[in-house]
């Protein structure tokens, strides 16, 4: 276990957008001008669209797309009006958003950058924080939270998806359960090996005390809330939830 292991997981999400994963596929040309007539929408958690009513105005607005590559989200934003930056730890993730940038003549200000660590941005940088399901590559959440309330300008809003955990307590098939949680390869050997072995990354679960007791410990009052499932796969075909999404704000 000598190497970071937010490096491990930096080069195993390369490896799965060289694969195909959806979630390092960029939105088409299509899309992108749809969106510039305002007709979007973008995810935090694998199927519901986030609410457009937990947006702020958009236009000239600074937003964080926080572990947010793979130009997704953040060319809509860009289509909307907003001054947008990127931070992930993925140079793929993050090449992808160059490319639609490219495409698309829009700027951004693209960051390679470890969550784990202190944001390399100033004191209230941002007006809105998008940040899709990704703190489950992270043992310390509350570090990310601490870090989004410091950037965010006050009345910011901070727009975060999550798992509850649940998707690590089955096998692959989703039939049986087979892991006690936590579920934290750092404290696990074995799950360490077989986590390096079946090219997983180094994946973590947290708790609701950690994802939203995590935020209103920051400081962030909590608008609102809702629940999605896997979006494909035998706890999606039960509708059992295994992801949210919040919307809250800075005071």
């Amino acid at each position: 276990m000598n190497t970071k292991y937010t490096d491990i997981n930096s080069k195993c999400i390369d490896k799965w957008v060289e694969e195909g994963w959806e979630w390092g596929q960029p939105i088409s040309h299509e899309v992108f001008e749809r969106a510039k007539n305002n007709d979007w929408y973008v995810l935090l958690t694998p199927t519901k669209p986030v609410p457009k009513d937990w947006f702020c105005q958009m236009k000239d607005v600074e937003v964080l797309g926080l572990a947010s590559g793979g130009g997704q989200q953040m060319p809509i934003f860009a289509a909307l009006g907003a001054k947008c930056t990127v931070m992930d730890y993925s140079d793929k993730q993050l090449l992808r958003e160059k490319e639609v940038a490219e495409r698309e003549n829009y700027d951004i200000n693209i960051v390679k950058a470890d969550m784990t660590k202190p944001f390399p941005f100033e004191d209230e940088s941002f007006d809105l924080i998008f940040h899709p399901v990704s703190n489950c590559y992270i043992e310390d959440v509350y570090h990310v939270w601490k870090e989004c309330y410091r950037v965010l300008k006050k009345g910011g809003i901070l727009l975060a998806g999550f798992d509850n955990s649940i998707n690590y307590a089955f096998d692959d098939e989703e039939k049986n359960l087979c892991r006690k949680l936590p579920y934290n390869p750092l404290k696990d050997k074995k799950l360490y090996e077989e986590s390096i072995k079946n090219n997983w990354g180094i994946q973590f679960s947290h708790t609701i005390e950690e994802q939203i007791g995590g935020q209103l410990k920051a400081g962030f009052i909590l608008t609102d809330i809702y629940q999605d499932t896997n979006g494909v796969g035998r706890l999606h075909e039960f509708n059992v939830p295994t992801f949210y999404a919040t919307r809250a704000i800075k005071k």
